[in-house]
């Protein structure tokens, strides 16, 4: 369940959209995945990025849920916390975290090629749920809305020459539970239940419900990047 409280605070800076008759808002990903920013690109949303730092080893908990999202929770306090901010801005910071729960194990990324590939025939034919963490915290009104989005993945019954060629990729080293769906791994899948982009690490639909609670609409952050891509029009 989404879930508000309040957050530790400091200063905005750059700018993504407009709130009409508000300030200026910028959203800052307190992450380093690729995937994550071309997802809320590809969604109209131009985020800054700042990694987050956080030694995600160090993290340990008893269910997935609670791993992903005290881990999304940490990334985005830890970006928050080198913000400078500016009274003329409204930055939100969000920051995002998968794992795999399969078997009874939570796996996230993979020690090295040895561990994915067991990973892999262990996974073929069979199914996990991949859960991803979303902390939001409204850095200029002081609150902050986090929840979990999981979806089932259907995973094939893939082949070791298969699995050998893939761990060779380096892709799934890289990744939460040692797979993909919008790179090599979505060839791997049979299938999900739910949203795919809490597969990709971010969920769409639930980064839209945790902006409602912080009384702000996802088309608030949707900018227009013009051909050639030059510049930015806001199309709030």
């Amino acid at each position: 369940m989404p879930g508000r409280s309040p957050a530790r605070l400091l200063r905005p800076a750059g700018s993504v959209g407009i709130v009409p008759n508000s300030l200026p808002l910028r959203l800052v990903l307190a992450s380093q995945s690729p995937a994550r920013r071309k997802l809320l690109q590809a969604a109209g949303i131009e985020p800054d990025v700042l990694v987050s730092g956080v030694d995600e080893s160090q993290v340990v908990a008893d269910r997935a849920e609670d791993l992903c999202l005290e881990l999304a929770r940490l990334k985005a306090l830890a970006v928050l916390d080198r913000l400078r901010a500016t009274p003329d801005e409204r930055t939100l910071v969000l920051g995002c975290d998968s794992v795999l729960a399969f078997d009874g194990e939570i796996l996230g990324k993979p020690a090295d090629a040895a561990d994915a590939t067991d990973r892999w025939r262990r996974m073929r034919g069979r199914s996990g749920v991949l859960h991803t963490g979303h902390c939001l915290i409204d850095v200029t009104h002081e609150t902050r809305a986090e929840a979990v989005a999981s979806t089932v993945v259907h995973f094939a019954d893939i082949s070791d020459e298969e699995i050998a060629a893939y761990v060779a990729t380096g892709e799934p080293l890289a990744v939460a539970g040692a797979f993909t769906i919008d790179g090599l791994g979505g060839a791997f899948l049979t299938g999900i239940e739910g949203d795919p982009g809490t597969v990709v690490g971010l969920s769409l639909p639930l980064l839209r419900r945790l902006l409602g609670e912080l009384e702000l609409s996802i088309t608030d952050l949707w900018t227009k990047v013009a051909p050639g891509g030059q510049e930015v029009e806001h199309l709030g």
